[in-house]
Order: structure tokens, then C-alpha cells, then sequence
């Protein structure tokens, strides 16, 4: 839809009658318009319009109407693709038992989740980072069990750490997860006892810097960022030595492998300035 633009003009100098003059693109840009030659001079005739010249020179603006664009295509924006989430803030949590920190926990947590939305009439997913001051921790240790419980309004999430005391080794066994949001049909409560994620050894706290996928159920997973985790074990307060994830470790390969290949390259670059020096050494014995 457009303006079209009419002008006239007084030719009485060069023909001594006045001619009104119309200027339209050529064909005319739209089914329903057509131009007429009248005795006093051409008309613009549409659907919906009609205009003819007057006595007075002027400009005039003519603004199609809805029905006469009908069959013009128009252009409009498509809508701007989702933000990805924000990274979550890292937090601190710990547990104490007869006043002894038994459990050690500094993470980013973010929620993946699939649910009945209510105002939709569908399954919906939706993505939620855990605010740590916001957060209330509880939980427990056992000898060869301990708990790890986050409670952020009507979202709680547990975690069970095991301990393997013929292996001294523990893990990730479980994870429970309860929310209820205004917008959910039923609250979601899910639960999955046979895990094995955060491996690590006795004495020892688990690390992964890079953001770390635990898949629970299908609709539902858990994003960590920063993990450090100890759940048994724990002395002076303190987390005891990091084992890495393997991306951590993968990720340390990086700038190793890049400083053996500049170390290499120095060395080949010294060793042809030794060979050449010694070639042109020989070159003047000769001489």
C-alpha cells in the first residue's frame, strides 16, 4: 500500500490550453486501478477512489484503502529467537553434623524442565536458574550416605551421594526434584535412584569447571557450572584435593599441546641455524 503522487502543471505558454498531467508508474501497480482520458483532462478511477483535476494546480495524496491492498504482500519482521539462559550464580552450600562440616558443596544450578502448561493447553519447556541467596540447605550425613537438600520457594531439590567402603569410592546415586509454578497443570515431582554422576575417591572433592549436562528423566535435567563438590570426608572445613572432570582435564590439553608445538618449532628453527652456521664455517676453511 502507497501514496501516489499527482501533479499538474500549466502548459498554457507552449499550447495555449491547460493540460492536466498525471504521472502514474507504468503499468499501473495494482489490478484494480486504471487511468481514463476525460475532456477535462485524465482521471485516476479505483475500486475505492476517484480523483480528477481541478482548476488549481496542486499535489494530492491518495491513500489506498484496505480493501484495494488486500492483494499486496506485506512485509513484516519475524520475531526475535529467543535469549539463551543466563549462566547461573554460583553458590555455596554445606553441611554440618555435631558441628562438623561433613559436606561441601559450590555450584551454579539450572533447571531443564518439561510440563503441563495450564494457560497453553500443552507441554511446555522452561528453563530456571537457582538463586543462592535465596536458598535454604538442609540435609544429613550418614557413613556411607549423605544428602544435599536445596529449597528456593516451591522448588526443592535433593541430592544422595553414596559411599562405596570397599572402593572408597563415591557418587552421585540420586536426585529428586519438586516445583510447583502458577502456571503448571499438576506439580512435578520426579525422581531417579540410579545415577552415577561426580565420581570422585574418599578425602578427595570432585571438580568439573565446565558446564556439566546430568540427564534425570526425560523431562527433566540438571545444569551445573564452577561444580566443586566433597561429600564425605571433609577436613578443616575445607574441600580436600580436586579431581578434574575429563572436559576440565580435556580442556588443560589445550594450552599444553600448543606450548609442546612452540617448543618444537624453536628447537627445529635453532637446529638449522647450527647446521647453516657450521656449512658456512666449513665454507671458509676451504677457501
Amino acid at each position: 500500500m502507497g501514496d501516489f503522487y499527482l501533479y499538474q502543471r500549466n502548459l498554457c505558454e507552449m499550447k495555449n490550453r491547460r493540460e492536466d498531467v498525471i504521472r502514474l508508474p507504468h503499468p499501473l501497480p495494482h489490478p484494480h486501478m486504471e487511468h481514463r482520458e476525460v475532456p477535462s483532462g485524465l482521471w485516476l478511477i479505483g475500486s475505492d477512489f476517484t480523483v480528477q483535476p481541478d482548476d488549481e494546480p496542486k499535489r494530492t495524496s491518495v491513500t489506498l484503502s484496505q480493501s484495494l491492498s488486500s492483494d499486496v504482500t506485506s512485509t513484516t519482521s519475524a520475531p526475535s529467537p529467543p535469549l539463551p539462559p543466563s549462566v547461573p550464580e554460583r553458590g555455596s552450600y554445606n553441611i554440618t553434623n555435631n558441628g562438623t562440616v561433613c559436606l561441601l558443596a559450590s555450584m551454579g544450578l539450572q533447571l531443564n524442565i518439561t510440563y503441563n502448561s495450564r494457560s497453553q493447553g500443552k507441554a511446555v519447556q522452561e528453563t530456571i536458574n537457582l538463586q543462592p541467596n535465596l536458598t535454604r540447605t538442609s540435609g544429613s550425613c550418614e557413613a556411607d550416605n549423605s544428602k544435599l537438600v536445596l529449597l528456593e520457594g516451591n522448588t526443592n531439590l535433593t541430592f544422595t551421594f553414596f559411599l562405596n567402603s570397599t572402593t572408597n569410592k563415591y557418587h552421585l546415586s540420586e536426585l529428586a526434584l519438586s516445583i510447583n509454578l502458577p502456571d503448571m497443570a499438576q506439580p512435578l515431582i520426579i525422581t531417579n535412584h540410579n545415577l552415577s554422576y561426580l565420581q570422585g575417591t574418599l578425602g578427595y572433592s570432585y571438580m568439573c569447571r565446565q558446564e556439566l549436562i546430568l540427564a534425570i528423566e526425560p523431562n527433566f535435567s540438571l545444569n551445573t557450572f564452577h561444580l566443586q563438590v566433597q561429600p564425605f570426608g571433609v577436613s578443616g572445613n575445607e574441600f580436600g584435593a580436586a579431581e578434574e572432570c575429563d572436559m576440565d582435564k580435556d580442556d588443560m590439553l589445550i594450552p599444553i599441546a600448543v606450548g609442546a608445538a612452540l617448543a618444537g618449532l624453536v628447537l627445529v628453527v635453532f637446529l638449522a641455524y647450527l647446521i647453516g652456521r657450521k656449512r658456512s664455517h666449513a665454507g671458509y676453511q676451504t677457501i
